[in-house]
């Protein structure tokens, strides 16, 4: 597989040398002046990685879209940004090509998944200038699925939709697809037995391979739920198959690394590092996700050579928190307090106390005695993490509800008030 990986890096290459001011710059500085001197894995590793930071401070220096293009401005056709949940938004571009590229990766996620040309699919979203969805909808209409226009409505008209236009796949956020089934019940609607979706695919959190959230989205919907990854820079090299195993790394479309963070040398759980290979007009050179993955020894049941990650994107790098010594991710987190039967929703705050951080989670309960869901919550913290924590009951309706990445989590111990 890497032998066919390094020929479509080596043709990428070419025209990227020619007339990519960004990554020719780069490769030069490193050495490199030839695609052809990249015969070998090792040699492939000799060449430098790329940072976000790197690629938004080139677009803040050379505005609006950097110096990462490799063809004129008129040859690209679409533009859309990142999220900005890490920073500012970086925007990117794609060719034709390159769209047509990001449909075909969609369409093996639905392939894996079960997706067929006769489902009748459902993307959850508002359609803003994140590309995650505007793929899998390009990737739908390749499959030649039939696909649902929602944009603009309300969660319940949603629901009215997808039981309407007998809706077999629904892709969105992990936490819409809670939120959904959460309006459906206050409807009156039950959608495992009323809905036809079978399928439920989700990006933009880490929530289905966490197995608690998982479950509920499953248990909601009565549909098998699956995880999918990607980012805007990147492309959507996350697939998760029927056997759900993990996610597969789409090796077919990106040359991928894990690495320790620190040293930078190859290890089984670290950071993961992609190279894209169908993105020409804009590409991303072993570039450093930011992303915590733990790589599985065994082969996926399915049969895939591609290698699986154990439990999707453990947590983001920078989102790591530090609380008395330990070094815990929010989605482990979240996955615990999910465990909790009870627990409708939930927030997440860390604070500076007197003497030691404290760790405080509202938590709205469908259980009339609060207490003993305070109860739980706090016993499951302290049994898998060892942590103390005030666990405080908040009216139902309270916190709020997101379509797209959620925002459960608050670090305040580094924000600074005006006086």
């Amino acid at each position: 597989m890497i032998d066919i990986q390094l020929n479509r890096l080596r043709e990428m290459l070419i025209p990227v040398y020619k007339s990519n001011t960004f990554y020719k710059r780069k490769l030069k500085h490193s050495g490199f002046s030839n695609p052809n001197e990249i015969q070998t894995f090792s040699d492939y590793q000799n060449l430098p990685f790329t940072t976000k930071d790197e690629l938004s401070t080139d677009q803040v220096t050379h505005p609006p879209y950097g110096t990462n293009l490799t063809f004129p401005q008129d040859q690209y056709t679409c533009v859309h940004q990142t999220s900005g949940t890490t920073g500012s938004p970086i925007r990117w571009l794609d060719t034709g090509e390159s769209w047509d590229w990001w449909g075909k990766c969609w369409r093996d996620i639905y392939k894996a998944a079960g997706v067929t040309p006769s489902d009748r699919l459902m993307i959850a979203f508002s359609f803003g200038p994140f590309i995650g969805f505007w793929s899998a909808y390009h990737g739908a209409q390749q499959l030649g699925a039939f696909t649902i226009p929602n944009g603009g409505m309300t969660s319940d008209q949603r629901i009215r939709a997808i039981l309407t236009n007998d809706v077999t796949v629904l892709i969105c956020t992990p936490t819409y697809a809670l939120r959904l089934a959460e309006v459906a019940k206050q409807e009156g609607v039950d959608l495992s037995s009323e809905s036809k979706v079978r399928i439920t695919i989700h990006a933009g959190e880490p929530g289905a391979s966490l197995q608690s959230t998982k479950q509920r989205i499953e248990d909601g919907w009565g549909a098998k739920a699956y995880d999918h990854i990607g980012a805007t820079e990147v492309g959507a090299w996350g697939v998760m198959c029927k056997s759900q195993y993990g996610v597969h790394l789409n090796e077919d479309e990106f040359i991928c690394e894990v690495i320790d963070p620190h040293s930078g040398k190859h290890a089984d759980e670290g950071e993961l590092v992609i190279t894209n290979l169908g993105r020409v007009g804009m590409p991303v050179i072993r570039y450093r996700t930011g992303d915590f993955v733990k790589l599985k020894s065994e082969q996926c049941p399915c049969g895939s050579q591609h290698r699986i990650l154990d439990g999707g994107v453990v947590g983001r790098l920078d989102n790591a928190i530090i609380i008395r010594g330990l070094n815990v991710y929010p989605a482990t987190i979240e996955n615990i307090i999910l465990k909790v039967q009870d627990v409708r929703e939930f927030a997440i705050r860390v604070y500076s106390g007197d003497i030691f951080d404290e760790l405080e989670i509202q938590i709205e309960t469908t259980n009339p005695n609060s207490d003993e869901t305070e109860f739980e919550v706090t016993a499951a913290i302290r049994d898998e993490l060892g942590l103390r924590t005030n666990v405080k009951t908040v009216p139902n309706g309270t916190l709020p509800r997101y379509e797209l990445k959620s925002k459960r989590f608050t670090d305040e111990r580094n924000v600074k008030y005006n006086s």
